[in-house]
């Protein structure tokens, strides 16, 4: 009985789990640099990697990546990061830019009309 016991405690202590948390940013195809520029500037960050041949594996082709690159930058980059990596952290950094900027995030001051 006393042998059952102490395998009964032995059990339960290799049952000890350890919890960790790590937050790894995944980087696929997409280099870090066009990841964090076109946080702040995605249409430069579009030229500068359609320059160096960065977009070359996500086949942007034709005139409608050619539009919205030019109308609107930020889903194109949402749309490529998407492409790269899925619903990552990046993916959802730039959907929270892009939303902030779209909402008026960077409104600008009205003027007050005196009477």
């Amino acid at each position: 009985m006393m042998m059952a016991a102490v395998l009964a405690g032995a059990a339960m202590l290799q049952q000890v789990e350890e919890h960790s948390f790590s937050l790894v940013l995944v980087i696929h195809r997409l280099p870090l640099w066009f990841l964090v520029f076109s946080l702040f500037l995605p249409r430069i960050a579009l030229v500068v990697a359609w320059f160096q041949g960065v977009l070359i594996p996500f086949h942007p082709h034709g005139l409608i990546p050619l539009i919205i690159a030019i109308l609107l930058p930020r889903a194109l980059v949402l749309w490529l990061i998407y492409l790269d990596q899925g619903v990552s952290l990046w993916f959802l950094i730039h959907l929270v830019v892009a939303v902030l900027v779209w909402s008026g995030g960077g409104h600008q001051m009205k003027r007050r009309v005196s009477h």
